[in-house]
């Protein structure tokens, strides 16, 4: 597109802009002029500082009522009189400046004399006519049209032999088309470097290149880009590319710039999907509302990272408040951050401009913008706990969804008894409080030792602690344990027929001195009082309790202790941190555990006797009053609620511990003032110019009546909530988005983005323009009708197939004099290396390159105050370290002060959305030759070269 054409564009796209608010002619000649000519320039060019709302100059031009109250300087439209009108003073330019409008261009001399005209004609305002914000009309783009498999071009002889892939076709008709012509094939030494460092960012070793040089198979290349297409070293490469676009890091940025320890399952969730050739669908919805749409995979929760992975304030999320401004404004950019890396990567149209104003270019109002906010109005950014193995992410998922019903049920019936108890519960649970907080020692939550799970009260269950040697023992003494399970309290778990015995053989099998029996007859619960069991100088290594007949839960039973201590003949407790073993044992810590039953503490310690029975008779007033609160029926369905919350939690405590992923989440651990929303969305209002003192109308995502018309981004949106209508919520609202985002058939990125494609679009240059991958689709991207027979013509075709990339990038003078730029594509571009691929390409040759995928990121810094507010320090790390020796996408990315090398080779800023810069400057040269880590590699590469010639 010529820039006259440009011109030519924004002209006609301006007056559309401006025309889209304006009703059709009045029959009024004056009137109908006022609203085709002169509205459409004081809506796009004045209103927005002159309105109802702001009054700029004490002037609004929003109706000829205000305007007639004029401004701080009196009256600006004599009518008939245009020399006096103090309007046309301020827009008038003098030696190409005008006072109005403020910091933009000055109206058109032709804008100037139609409202000289309007003016001069009598400055008719129709009564009845407002100025609105300006609107668009033309969402008829190129772009935003499904794509279709257009026929390529007829071609001569020649043209068609060269043509490899239906691209090229286009090429050479337009080269043709110019008077230009393709350039030869490149040579293959220069063409196994080029794919190899394009397709998996490393150089070919000596020994690939002699390989390709001396294949004659007709299909040499195509097996080579087979082969690197299949190597795991093309997702480490193309996940880079698609990282910088998500703006990846590993630290919060902002002031602190705390470390995210765990962000890094995101980057390699991206790594294995371009690995594994994902669908782009199915990548689009993950990364959106993966955690609602595919909760049974892992990938699910781990893609979400997506929406997390940009920069965080985490003062004014965990320091302040959301009720204060700080905290609103901080929570609103958040939102924005979120709004903008999912429209601009998912369907390359920039909307963060209208988080002020309508878009100037896309069609994009104030109002879909923040409908957009609304889509993501409970989500935050946290650390989530998920299962690496699919089938204990099922298990904990199952476990997780019967914990939160059981839960609910619980509530429930805790408001009925409180209903029912009325306030003698309430009285009584005040009491219990205070005289629990009154007393010393606040109980800890390590129980004691618990044993497995029985249908049936005559399972024998045993626990035994083993001293270290042989003692003479003066007394044992074991104690219950406490546990409100199904109101049970103090003696949870006690057996209600038991022995005591001491032995030196740790199997009970030989000799033993039993100390107590009461295998006879039942035992009353004694609660958490101590039973001292006299030993009489008895000596043995073993002490073991067996339960003869176990304590009933709800329609099972168990066998509990606190604690067991051991008493020589001096007093001291020889069981203290003793060895515990058991038939069977429900490890859950720290509330249950073996080691519990010899830690030193049971329930109860270091309060008074009084305090004791005062609470113990409290407690039991509590337990009556409960259970008479309730009929039978619910009473027994209360118990068996709370008998399956146990039996979960134990089950929980019994799975692996779960991994972390800092991903997006409405469920996390409270950090200050940053808490989670659970899943309710928070209200979204439109803010008048971003401000949040300046809040209007609540705006929903389900109410956007100017995004109807969009047919990429929204098509599927109203339909999908409508199916899910009896869900509505934040997760509902993310799930149609991604429904929508994800739709193959019209998103213009999916084309570019498609793993096997990559982001090549852009690097290859096919569009011959150095515009934005996120401005792919938008208005002001590049030469639009090319780029769309390219895009259409390359949804099946690897690019680096076409003949057009395999030419030579040898200049040619016939040609650079018609096409200095090369836009048209007569050969192939040079291009510097990026940073990463220098960086890998270094340790490679110098044979350091450590080749292990995935895992947390190396560091090559030395951190200090991580806690507070950390100093990545560079120059103190040790370049020869071989844990930073990986390849460069597994480097832990700091946002604030970024590697120093790394930056000055052009990498992405890593708080940043854009096209990577691509310069050529000394300070390269430099650090080519001086960098530490560079002279430490030249050293190893020289060693290299040594001992292998």
């Amino acid at each position: 597109m010529r820039a006259s054409t440009i011109e030519l564009w924004l002209l006609t796209a301006s007056f559309l802009l401006a025309t889209g608010s304006v009703r059709a002619a009045d029959r009024d000649p004056a009137a109908a002029a006022f609203r085709d000519r002169v509205a459409p320039i004081l809506e796009r060019r004045c209103w927005s500082c002159h309105n109802d709302q702001d009054r700029k100059g004490g002037l609004s031009l929003e109706t000829g009522q205000s305007l007639a109250k004029g401004g701080d300087s009196g009256e600006v439209v004599v009518a008939g009189e245009p020399e006096s009108s103090y309007l046309l003073d301020l827009i008038t330019s003098v030696d190409g400046q005008a006072e109005m409008p403020k910091e933009a261009e000055p109206l058109s001399a032709a804008e100037v004399a139609t409202i000289r005209d309007w003016i001069a004609s009598g400055a008719v305002w129709p009564a009845d006519f407002r100025l609105q914000e300006p609107t668009v009309s033309d969402t008829d783009w190129w772009s935003w049209r499904e794509l279709t498999r257009p026929e390529p071009p007829s071609l001569s002889p020649d043209d068609a032999a060269w043509v490899r892939t239906p691209i090229d076709a286009f090429v050479v008709t337009k080269l043709r088309e110019k008077g230009l012509s393709p350039s030869p094939a490149a040579e293959r030494r220069a063409l196994i470097r080029r794919l190899s460092f394009d397709l998996i960012g490393l150089p070919p070793t000596p020994d690939e290149v002699e390989a390709f040089v001396e294949d004659r198979d007709p299909r040499a290349y195509e097996r080579l880009v087979d082969r690197l297409l299949e190597s795991p070293r093309y997702g480490e490469r193309w996940a880079r590319h698609w990282l910088d676009v998500a703006h990846y890091g590993d630290t919060h940025g902002y002031d602190k710039d705390k470390p995210r320890p765990n962000a890094w399952p995101y980057r390699d969730y991206v790594i294995r999907s371009f690995n594994d050739d994902k669908r782009y669908s199915q990548f689009v919805r993950e990364q959106i509302a993966g955690d609602v749409l595919f909760p049974a995979s892992p990938d699910g929760l781990i893609a979400t990272g997506f929406i997390a992975c940009g920069p965080w304030d985490f003062i004014s999320h965990v320091e302040v408040p959301e009720a204060k401004i700080d905290g609103q404004i901080a929570r609103s950019l958040d939102r924005d951050d979120m709004v903008r890396v999912a429209m601009e990567t998912f369907n390359s149209v920039t909307i963060g401009c209208a988080r002020c104003h309508n878009h100037k270019f896309d069609p994009v109002t104030q109002h879909d913008y923040y409908a957009l906010q609304a889509v993501f109005a409970a989500v935050d950014r946290a650390d989530q706990a998920y299962d690496p193995d699919p089938q204990v992410h099922q298990q904990r998922r199952e476990l997780l969804r019967r914990q939160f019903e059981l839960e609910n049920e619980r509530r429930a019936f805790d408001a009925e008894i409180q209903r029912l108890a009325g306030d003698e519960l309430k009285s009584l649970d005040q009491k219990i409080s205070q005289l629990e907080s009154s007393t010393q020692g606040n109980e800890r939550p390590e129980f004691g030792w618990h044993s497995g799970i029985e249908p049936r009260d005559s399972a024998v269950k045993w626990v035994q602690v083993d001293l270290g040697r042989t003692v003479k023992l003066d007394r044992v003494a074991i104690v219950g344990c406490h546990d409100t399970f199904n109101n049970i309290g103090a003696g949870f778990g006690f057996p209600v027929r038991f022995r005591v015995e001491l032995s030196d053989d740790a199997t009970f099998g030989g000799e033993s001195r039993v100390l107590l029996d009461r295998t006879n007859a039942d035992v009353p619960n004694p609660g958490v009082e101590p039973q001292v069991i006299s030993a009489d100088g008895a000596a043995g290594r073993y002490v073991r309790v067996t339960a003869t007949r176990l304590s009933p839960r709800q329609n099972d039973f168990i066998f509990a202790l606190g604690e067991l201590q051991a008493f020589d003949e001096r007093g001291s407790n020889v069981a203290l941190n003793a060895a515990v073993t058991s038939l069977d044992s429900i490890e859950a810590p720290v509330r249950w555990a073996r080691k519990n039953l010899t830690d030193g503490y049971h329930y109860g310690m270091g309060r008074s006797d009084e305090a004791k029975q005062q609470l113990a008779t409290m407690r039991r007033e509590r337990e009556s009053l409960v259970a008479n609160a309730l009929v039978p029926e619910r009473r027994a369905r209360r118990a068996k609620v709370e008998a399956e919350l146990t039996d979960i939690d134990a089950r929980l405590k019994q799975l692996p511990a779960p991994s972390l992923v800092y991903s997006a989440a409405t469920q996390f651990k409270p950090q200050g003032n940053f808490k989670p929303t659970g899943g309710q969305a928070r209200e979204i209002r439109l803010l008048r110019r971003g401000n949040v003192v300046m809040p209007d109308e609540v705006v929903e995502p389900d109410r956007w009546p100017r995004c109807r018309r969009w047919p990429i981004i929204f098509n599927c949106l109203a339909t999908a909530m409508k199916a899910n209508g009896a869900r509505a919520g934040e997760l509902v609202d993310r799930r149609a988005e991604s429904v929508d985002l994800a739709n193959d058939r019209e998103s213009r990125v999916a084309v570019s983005l498609r793993p096997r494609i990559g982001r090549y679009a852009q690097r290859f240059r096919a569009n011959g323009t150095d515009a934005d991958a996120s401005r792919v689709a938008g208005l002001d991207g590049g030469r639009v009708s090319r780029r769309r027979a390219i895009a259409e013509a390359v949804a099946s075709v690897d690019l680096v197939t076409a003949a057009t990339y395999r030419q030579s990038s040898v200049d040619r003078d016939e040609c650079s004099s018609v096409d200095a730029d090369n836009c048209w594509l007569w050969r192939m571009n040079r291009r510097r290396l990026d940073a990463e691929s220098i960086r890998d390409a270094v340790l490679l040759v110098s044979g350091s390159l450590d080749t292990k995928m995935y895992g947390p990121g190396f560091q090559d810094f030395v951190i200090e105050k991580p806690e507070h507010s950390p100093h990545y320090q560079y120059h103190l790390h040790d370049p020869t370290d071989p844990r930073t020796h990986r390849r460069s996408i597994y480097r832990f990315i700091v946002r604030s002060q970024q590697q120093p090398f790394m930056t000055t080779l052009d990498c992405a800023d890593p708080s940043m959305q854009e096209k990577r810069n691509e310069t050529v400057t000394p300070l390269q040269s430099l650090a080519m030759l001086n960098n530490k880590f560079m002279v430490a590699m030249a050293e190893r590469f020289a060693g290299r070269l040594a001992a292998e010639a």
